[in-house]
């Protein structure tokens, strides 16, 4: 899949930023995984789990079925941004995330927090 249906596939799982996807100037992988992400953060403060897993399943499909730039957007934005979201939700929907999220992308997690900065 491409990034036109990348956009399609996120607006139908949260048409509440639909607008702010099309506002997207430039056809940016990264910019549309900050979108999506930041809506995920959303979800996950207010403490809606039902929401959230919908979103995760979303990430999960895009992560499997995308282009290889969409892929390293969702590895380097989503997966970075994962112990932020963590920190702000209650305890159920940190569940949801680390138990929706795919065994690849939490291998990727799980090498990304583990793996000593320089």
């Amino acid at each position: 899949m491409n990034y036109v249906q990348a956009v399609r596939e996120i607006a139908k799982a949260a048409p509440e930023i639909h607008s702010e996807l099309r506002k997207c100037s430039t056809q940016n992988a990264y910019e549309l995984i900050r979108i999506f992400m930041v809506q995920i953060r959303k979800v996950a403060g207010e403490n809606k789990p039902n929401l959230l897993l919908s979103y995760l399943k979303k990430m999960n499909k895009i992560y499997k079925n995308w282009d290889t730039t969409i892929r390293n957007a969702v590895e380097h934005m989503f997966i970075y941004s994962l112990d932020n979201v963590a920190t702000f939700c209650n305890e159920e929907c940190k569940k949801v995330i680390f138990n929706t999220i795919s065994l690849d992308l939490r291998q990727i997690y799980s090498r990304q927090i583990y793996t000593s900065g320089m």
